[in-house]
């Protein structure tokens, strides 16, 4: 592989990495390698990774549809302000197959705009509680302190207003934490971001704005490195449409928006990360001590896992 390629052309320009190459272009070898395991030729990465737009919770044509992997679950329910938070039998997820992907069609009626659920799996040797691991708004009751996954379908929706800016010739980038970045002894917004930090961000000439801990995290300490609801914008700072409204304005002054990703690990935490998630400690990460990342008290996941990297590469796209 030629560091002339596309996705390598620009190593060859910093004389710094060039003992470095041969093992960048074999790295790049087998992400080469792996997408095309991954897609087998027949469609491009982008499409297998849309794991997002079939799993989680969808609005259908007749109501709504839910659905989550878990191979070793024996039973789910979807628990909620609907069910008396008990398992009920109308909220029970049939297995689609043997891969482990349940599903669950209800009513337009039976779920509203700002619903709290979850899940109660159940498996051979126990059950517990989870928050689906597609779900897109998970809060925290600010007197129990629980999280649940919360149903986010606003009427009228969030219209964009602004498309991104093409690419500058280079990348002056102003990186932040949302809820550190004012001036205040106090938990900032993404509103307050958008109102009092990015016209001086505009103002000082940067052409790019990156954010720190936008997916949701239960310990703030971790400085967001701690995610456990890896498709959930952080309730702490505000609401997705209100984070929709920041990246609109960045997008608006002419500057890229850049979000951190954080693959690299998991919070340990159970109920509200995916921890143990079907009862197993291998669904999402290694078993034993190859799992369990002892300095930051969080789990590692297993790459070789197609359904692992379905559900990071998806969370890319998303």
């Amino acid at each position: 592989m030629s560091a002339k390629r596309p996705h390598l052309r620009r190593l060859s320009d910093d004389a710094w990495l060039a003992p470095f190459l041969p093992a960048l272009r074999a790295r790049g070898e087998r992400a080469a390698a792996a997408a095309q395991r991954l897609t087998g030729g027949r469609m491009s990465l982008a499409d297998f990774a849309a794991g997002h737009e079939y799993f989680g919770l969808h609005p259908a044509p007749d109501g709504w549809v839910f659905r989550e992997w878990a191979p070793n679950a024996t039973a789910l329910y979807l628990i909620g302000e609907f069910s008396a938070w008990q398992p009920a039998e109308p909220f029970a997820l049939r297995r689609l197959n043997e891969q482990g992907v349940w599903e669950l069609r209800l009513p337009a009626a039976a779920l509203r705009h700002g619903d709290l659920y979850r899940l109660r799996l159940r498996w051979p040797d126990g059950e517990g509680d989870r928050i689906p691991a597609y779900a897109r708004r998970v809060v925290q009751d600010p007197q129990t302190h629980i999280f649940n996954a919360q149903v986010w379908r606003p009427d009228p929706p969030y219209v964009w207003k602004h498309a991104p800016p093409p690419p500058p010739p280079f990348l002056l980038i102003y990186e932040a934490h949302p809820g550190m970045a004012l001036e205040k002894p106090a938990v900032g917004t993404y509103a307050e971001f958008r109102r009092e930090v990015l016209p001086r961000i505009v103002a000082a000439g940067y052409n790019a704005v990156q954010l720190m801990a936008v997916m949701e995290h239960p310990y703030y300490g971790s400085f967001g490195y701690h995610v456990s609801n890896f498709f959930a914008a952080s309730s702490r700072f505000g609401t997705p449409d209100e984070l929709k409204e920041l990246i609109d304005a960045v997008h608006g002054a002419g500057l890229l928006f850049i979000m951190d990703l954080i693959h690299s690990h998991a919070v340990n935490n159970e109920v509200e990360g995916l921890s143990r998630f079907d009862g197993t400690l291998y669904q999402y990460f290694h078993a034993g001590s190859r799992g369990y990342h002892a300095a930051w008290d969080s789990r590692c996941f297993d790459y070789g896992k197609t359904e692992v990297l379905h559900f990071l590469l998806s969370n890319c796209r998303f």
